[in-house]
């Protein structure tokens, strides 16, 4: 009996979260108008040496489940009819924002500079907006900027720690409560319930607390997982 009713417990747990990721799809691509497409994923019966295995054909994939594979990046969509057909299909698909253009950039680090920075911010009263964290990663988003204004604004930097990377036009992110190699999504600073559109600060307003946090943290922070 314990046996049935654990299973029905984990059925029921996988239909949530199975909807929980639909949702969560149609909210940041109708009601934000964020464009999304679903990720790779995880292959369920396959794991690897380093952890679960990509559902992609790359067997050496570094980011396993944490990229767009089939549709590809330009698919992205805000249309509500193309995004319900795609997660019905893949259910367990992660959710992934097509960065730039209209819809949010970001800037990611290592989770352990990404606490640092946000500590440094939240000091100097700093307005954030969303924060996006994995196990090994922290993403802050900002608000959309071009490939000309970034290489400006960083050319002024005297250092520009590798370990920060920087999702803008052409760029994409995983988005909560998507699930990847390195561990579930999640929002480390939640958007506002019943945001019509999650505000954004620019790029210029936190990237020197990110470089700061980077360079005087061990190592960048962590390894370069996503």
């Amino acid at each position: 009996m314990r046996e049935i009713l654990g299973r029905r417990r984990r059925l029921r747990f996988r239909r949530k979260a199975r909807t929980a990721r639909l949702d969560a799809a149609v909210t940041f691509a109708v009601e934000w108008g964020w464009p999304v497409l679903p990720g790779a994923g995880l292959r369920a019966t396959t794991r690897t040496a380093a952890g679960p295995a990509c559902s992609c054909p790359d067997p050496d994939c570094v980011v396993p489940g944490a990229h767009p594979y089939d549709p590809g990046l330009l698919a992205a969509t805000t249309d509500e009819r193309m995004i319900r057909w795609w997660w019905t299909r893949r259910p367990d698909a992660p959710v992934v924002l097509a960065t730039g253009g209209r819809a949010p950039c970001a800037v990611s680090l290592p989770a352990v500079a990404g606490a640092r920075a946000l500590a440094a911010l939240d000091a100097t009263g700093m307005r954030l907006g969303p924060v996006v964290a994995t196990p090994t990663r922290w993403s802050i988003l900002v608000a959309p900027y071009g490939l000309e204004r970034l290489g400006e604004l960083l050319y002024a930097k005297d250092c520009v720690p590798s370990s920060l990377r920087f999702h803008g036009e052409g760029g994409y992110l995983l988005l909560p409560p998507s699930v990847a190699g390195t561990g579930q999504v999640r929002w480390e600073r939640a958007p506002l319930a019943g945001s019509a559109r999650p505000w954004l600060p620019d790029v210029e307003a936190v990237v020197d607390a990110l470089i700061e946090a980077s360079t005087s943290t061990p190592g960048g922070g962590s390894r370069l997982a996503y």
